[in-house]
């Protein structure tokens, strides 16, 4: 048995039957004292592969299996072999081994400060870590066996030994184990989860079943708010900001924590000369924590704006004044708090504000009224929350997260994350840092974190599994996206560079339509040089694939498919993974749904493949849905979005149930667009559910709104191409075979006025649709233009019915003159042929002869025509098109119809 008081009380007894912490969650507190001893134990030595044999260690370091798995496997042998330890003190020592190092390569990863050992020297046997190439290809194999559903892990994580002992050691908990072990284990899966470039279902399910058990546990008021709170943070990581929601309330009722989200007079900005209401978050723990200390964190840096003041300044509360209550009621307990001078929190209630925040924000941080409500729970842990070091650190990111998107907060904001970035840096870094061996050290923007701006590890790590913490990388990496946001581009591309984020590179020259260059850099990880310097600026990079292939050329695939918009790379990504990539099936299926046409069969086999590996991944079952419904698939579709609603049934997208009547999934499809109005997928289904709908049940008004919703999303982006033309014809046969055009107008008493269209009713908002949203998109749509000529004609408008034809007529023949009169193809001459016969018939011919609308004449003054010319216009345009077509088409059928169309025009 171990005996130092360097060791933890209970370094051999957690797995004993008797054990009183058998039944605990989270019983183990380790200090940075304890964890050299522990790596240092004999156990540990033997784990870790110190003794074992140079055969098995030349295995590790040929690559032939990871160090990740020979630990495991010692650890077995171990449990296994007879000495002076009972198993149930070297599963307990086991336990705390992995919790040592889980420990270290957080502190090393996302916390700080500084490890005071190397990690290297510590935890690989000498044979594995003496010779620096070595070392890196060990290093390179922990890191490359991390990959999942072929999502890899960043590949210059720093000391990824540690992380190996740890998953090793704590992935295995024997079901007959403490319940401590299975914390370990959620917590070691949800850290491999979060290093991975996106969530994947393998871990995503073993995470889920063991928080079932540990759901069911017996617990105290103390452990279970912060179970529910650590539950709440894997929920926001996979999505599922409802179930987050519901557990931060559940912790808060637990706890008796009192707060609201409620309104307050106060100012904001320096020149208001009287007060508003302002957001602010009033909150009171249920035990009075007193703190005379500052709190210690990086430094929160200040505004320093014109106009803003530093923080908002809350007038006095008279006595018979009310808040105004966002919640449904402000507690009365909280009525009576200063808003300027708040009690302290207890540091768990201020990480239960912050795991609020991140929910919030976690479906549509870029939304005003989400960043409004979010920024008050921030400015509250700020302002008195707590003086742990990591809960403050945490709130200052959340705050610079909220205020990226406003001018006058933007400045503030990202020079905060880069001072909470530098300090990261500076505190995480090791002698031996994968990344700076890489690529040398770091840029910092700001002077150096003091000593006075740091904490114990111990201290940082305290709450760490109730924080939605980020990785040192992902830190930066936020941070160059933060740079691309405000057009800094090159500071970003230094960053990701430097940290070999080759995908975020190449993502960022793709944005700035440097596509040539982004190509260059994927090509440059997946394919070999063609020429003898791989450092030449002109190479391409056409030679065959390296081998091996690095570990997330999946991801890197699929940008060079974006990119090209060529589905072999989509399938390649699928291929190389294993077929257990789930982003390349959905960007198959998304290349299918652009093609032209639609393959929507295809689309619907590579959106069910996806879901065969993350069966939990909600927008993929939602675009399923939406191709089932374009397939006609209704029952299908059925399940597919009952589905969808399973998964969170608060999402607007989850609400789009069709059910097995077109009316409730037209009710379903409108719930949806009330709550994500700025979808035009839902929009796009709302239009097309609504216009299926037969007469006399068509409900016009909603395929009108819906065809207007989608033109406003998506008409500058795909212009003409956003309208369905086959609804909007529908819309204008209804309105000329239901209504007179006179039965509409509204007429003043004055007679210089012209009468206007009721443009509340059916009819007008179609004349309306096609007026103000239609017309000004069309570019090179005959069809359109027919259909405006249509609407003309119901309004009386010949004149305008004319120049409609005419435009209709101008774009067939934009549209087909390179085919017909140049390339000899009969496709075009024929639709040439006959618009031209459509333009002379049911244009020229019928409206020209008219007289035109809104004149008067008087006595025997004659009306003036729409076209008094019309057959001479006819005549050119038919001589016109012949003249062009006479080199192909003399004596074709084509050109027997246009022959016969001039002898109508010219009488003979």
């Amino acid at each position: 048995m171990a005996e130092s008081s360097a060791y933890p009380s209970n370094l051999d007894s957690i797995f004993d039957a008797a054990s009183p912490l058998k039944d605990r969650i989270d019983p183990i507190r380790l200090t940075s004292d304890n964890i050299l001893p522990i790596l240092n134990l004999p156990l540990t030595h033997k784990v870790l592969g110190h003794d074992a044999s140079d055969e098995s260690l030349a295995q590790v370091a040929s690559g032939e299996i990871s160090y990740t798995t020979f630990v495991a496997d010692q650890a077995r042998a171990a449990l296994q072999s007879t000495d002076d330890l009972t198993t149930e003190q070297k599963q307990s020592q086991n336990l705390h081994i992995g919790l040592a190092a889980l420990f270290s390569f957080l502190q090393s990863n996302v916390t700080g400060p500084p490890l005071e050992f190397n990690s290297a020297e510590t935890v690989l046997p000498s044979i594995l870590r003496t010779d620096p190439a070595t070392l890196k290809a060990v290093r390179a194999k922990i890191i490359r066996d991390l990959t999942l559903d072929g999502e890899a892990a960043y590949k210059l994580t720093p000391n990824p030994e540690l992380f190996a002992v740890a998953k090793a050691l704590l992935a295995d908990a024997s079901s007959d184990g403490p319940l401590v072990a299975k914390t370990a284990r959620v917590r070691t899966n949800f850290l491999h989860q979060k290093m991975l470039s996106e969530v994947t279902s393998t871990l995503q399910d073993v995470i889920y079943k063991d928080l079932e058990i540990l759901d069911k546990a017996e617990l105290n008021s103390d452990e279970r708010s912060r179970f529910l709170l650590e539950r709440a943070i894997i929920h926001t990581h996979h999505g599922f900001d409802a179930k987050a929601r519901e557990d931060i309330d559940q912790a808060a009722k637990v706890r008796r924590f009192e707060f609201a989200l409620t309104g307050k007079m106060g100012k904001r900005t320096k020149f208001q000369d009287r007060d508003i209401s302002q957001l602010v978050v009033l909150a009171k723990s249920a035990d009075e924590t007193s703190q005379s200390s500052e709190p210690s964190g990086p430094k929160n840096l200040n505004l320093d704006d014109d106009t803003l003041l530093e923080a908002i300044s809350f007038s006095d509360q008279k006595p018979d004044e009310q808040s105004l209550a966002i919640q449904d009621k402000v507690p009365e307990s909280l009525s009576a708090i200063d808003a300027n001078n708040q009690p302290i929190l207890n540091p768990v209630d201020s990480a239960l504000l912050l795991a609020l925040a991140s929910a919030i924000t976690n479906t549509s941080p870029e939304n005003g009224l989400t960043r409004e409500e979010t920024n008050p729970y921030a400015t509250r842990v700020l302002d008195g929350g707590s003086s742990n070091w990591q809960i403050y650190t945490q709130a200052l990111l959340v705050r610079s997260r909220v205020e990226g998107y406003r001018s006058r907060t933007v400045e503030r904001a990202v020079l905060q994350m880069q001072a909470l970035v530098d300090q990261v840096i500076a505190d995480t870094a090791t002698s031996d840092d994968a990344a700076q061996t890489e690529s040398g050290d770091p840029t910092t923007f700001l002077p150096r974190p003091e000593q006075s701006e740091s904490a114990p590890a111990a201290d940082r790590l305290e709450h760490i599994w109730i924080l939605n913490f980020s990785t040192r990388w992902s830190l930066e990496a936020e941070l160059a996206k933060r740079w691309v946001d405000l057009g800094g581009l090159r500071t970003a591309l230094e960053i990701y560079e430097r940290l070999h984020m080759w995908a975020e590179a190449a993502l960022c020259y793709a944005a700035t339509e440097r596509e040539g260059k982004a190509k260059n850099i994927i090509r440059r990880q997946i394919y070999q040089a063609t020429g003898a310097d791989e450092n030449d600026e002109n190479e391409k990079f056409d030679g065959p694939e390296r081998s091996p292939l690095p570990a997330d050329a999946p991801r890197l695939l699929c940008i060079l498919g974006d990119i090209d918009k060529d589905e072999k790379m989509y399938e390649r990504a699928w291929e190389v993974s294993g077929e257990r990539y789930a982003r390349a099936q959905r960007s198959l299926a998304r290349h299918y749904l652009t093609s032209t046409p639609p393959q929507l069969e295809n689309a619907e086999i590579a959106y069910k493949k996806s879901l065969h590996i993350n069966r939990l991944n909600q927008g993929a079952w939602f675009a399923l849905g939406c191709v089932q419904l374009e397939l006609q698939k209704w029952q299908e579709a059925t399940d597919t979005f009952t589905r969808t609603v399973q998964l969170d049934d608060t999402d607007g997208q989850a609400w789009i149930d069709p059910h097995k009547r077109k009316r409730e999934a037209l009710s379903a499809l409108q719930r949806a667009a009330q709550l994500k109005g700025t979808d035009a997928r839902i929009w796009d289904n709302v239009l097309t559910v609504a216009a299926s709908i037969p007469p006399p049940a068509t409900p016009f008004r909603d395929v009108i709104t819906a065809q207007k919703r989608i033109i406003e999303l998506l008409g500058a982006k795909n212009g003409e191409k956003c309208v369905d033309v086959a609804i909007l014809a529908m819309l204008v046969d209804f309105l000329n075979v239901a209504f007179e055009y006179e039965e509409l107008l509204i007429r003043s008493d004055d007679p210089s006025e012209a009468p206007i269209v009721r443009t509340g009713t059916v009819p007008g908002q179609i004349i309306s649709l096609v007026d103000q949203h239609v017309v000004p998109l069309i570019t090179h749509s005959s069809v359109l233009w027919q259909i405006v000529a249509r609407v003309e004609v119901f309004r009386g408008r010949p004149s305008k019915a004319f120049e409609a034809h005419e435009k209709a007529w101008r774009a067939t023949i934009a549209a087909n003159a390179q085919g017909a009169f140049q390339m000899g193809d009969e496709k075009p001459w024929l639709e040439v042929v006959r618009a031209t016969e459509k333009l002379v018939r049911d244009g020229y011919a019928k409206f020209g002869p008219m007289d035109r609308e809104d004149q008067k004449v008087e006595g025997d003054e004659e009306a003036e025509l729409v076209a008094k010319d019309w057959r001479f216009k006819s005549r050119s345009a038919v001589r016109g098109i012949m003249g062009k077509g006479k080199e192909f088409w003399d004596g074709t059928e084509g050109w027997e119809r246009l022959k016969e169309l001039q002898s109508e025009v010219t009488g003979n």
